[in-house]
């Protein structure tokens, strides 16, 4: 007890210590007492979690980027979480719904495998000087750095999560061998060829899955040119004329899809230090999967969702070791796991242009 004692003690003493060094001017004003790594016990307090810059992060969205609307979000109440995998037939064995004047109606009972799976968290710092913060509040109009810090971090996260999920739809070793095709040569929609039939590859894969897919997903590159090719012009010109651009929303008709989703986002591959090489993130392939809003990790069928641990947080803490005068490490983070967990109800076009 006398060891216990002791020790709040010294913790008491330090953060007197620190609301001194504050209203002295020796530590800057940011440096609370959310942001010191004070010990309780022998556990570090969590790294504070600011609303307002919450706020930022939550509101702060790339219109170019499609990860949550391939693989829509979908909360889970622990971080270790079990989803279900129901058998191909399940949705579609009808059982006998006669029932006789006094009889009992059959029951039925939808039987999935359960599966383990746990979020992954997904964070990133950047340093602001506290001269940089000092700076802007001693001149109206100019922007916070921290909150333009929080926007930029958000970026990268939310960059990041698009290429998982890219990597992960157009990953051919996620579909049967009935579910996906790869185009070569005078095959692909690049190719002004009688063998480049897109509306052919596009209705075998509709046709080809279970329940049919409602949503196309596919890169910029592939796009352009399934929405110049001859044969979508000359569809959408009533056979009038084969030159031309055909908008999304006609591809979407056309097909009976309900969205069609065009990856716009650049990622640079070169490593830290040399040259930038810009990369589309979504490639030159086409996805057709069944996208399904109301499914969670216990009901409904769908082609893959996002489990997500709590919200995306925003915060930041005082450290001594930025620059002279110290700063704040702003943090941006989120738990997050891409999932595929019905992945027959997908058809993977690979290489739909060269």
């Amino acid at each position: 007890m006398k060891t216990y004692c002791k020790q709040h003690a010294w913790q008491l003493l330090a953060v007197a210590l620190i609301i001194m060094a504050c209203l002295a001017g020796v530590m800057p004003p940011d440096a609370s007492l959310m942001a010191a790594p004070l010990l309780i016990g022998n556990t570090y307090a969590p790294f504070p979690v600011t609303p307002q810059y919450t706020a930022i992060s939550l509101a702060y969205r790339n219109n170019k980027l499609i990860a949550d609307e391939v693989l829509p979000r979908v909360p889970v109440p622990l971080q270790a979480f079990k989803y279900l995998s129901y058998p191909k037939g399940t949705f579609f064995t009808v059982p006998e719904t006669l029932v006789g004047r006094k009889g009992t109606p059959n029951q039925v009972e939808f039987t999935g495998t359960e599966v383990d799976s746990s979020t992954q968290d997904h964070a990133l710092d950047d340093k602001v000087p506290i001269a940089d913060i000092e700076n802007a509040r001693n001149q109206p109009g100019m922007p916070d750095p921290l909150g333009r810090a929080v926007e930029g971090t958000t970026e990268l996260i939310a960059l990041g999560r698009e290429k998982r999920v890219a990597d992960l739809v157009f990953d051919a070793a996620q579909y049967a061998a009935a579910n996906k095709i790869a185009l070569t040569g005078n095959d692909q929609w690049n190719v002004d060829h009688a063998d480049s039939n897109p509306i052919a590859d596009i209705t075998t894969g509709l046709d080809t899955c279970i329940m049919r897919p409602n949503v196309m997903v596919i890169g910029r590159a592939a796009f352009t040119k399934l929405a110049t090719h001859k044969l979508l012009v000359k569809a959408y010109n009533g056979t009038a004329g084969d030159a031309g651009l055909v908008p999304r929303a006609f591809i979407a008709q056309l097909f009976e899809l309900d969205e069609v989703l065009v990856g716009e986002g650049w990622i640079n591959t070169a490593k830290k230090g040399q040259a930038p090489t810009m990369v589309r993130v979504w490639g030159k392939h086409c996805a057709l999967v069944y996208r399904n809003r109301l499914a969670d990790t216990q009901r409904g069928t769908t082609f893959g969702f996002t489990a997500q641990w709590g919200a995306r947080i925003a915060g930041s803490e005082y450290s001594r070791d930025i620059g002279m005068r110290g700063g704040q490490v702003v943090r941006v983070g989120e738990s997050v796991k891409e999932l595929l967990i019905a992945n027959d109800l997908g058809y993977f076009i690979e290489n739909a242009v060269a």
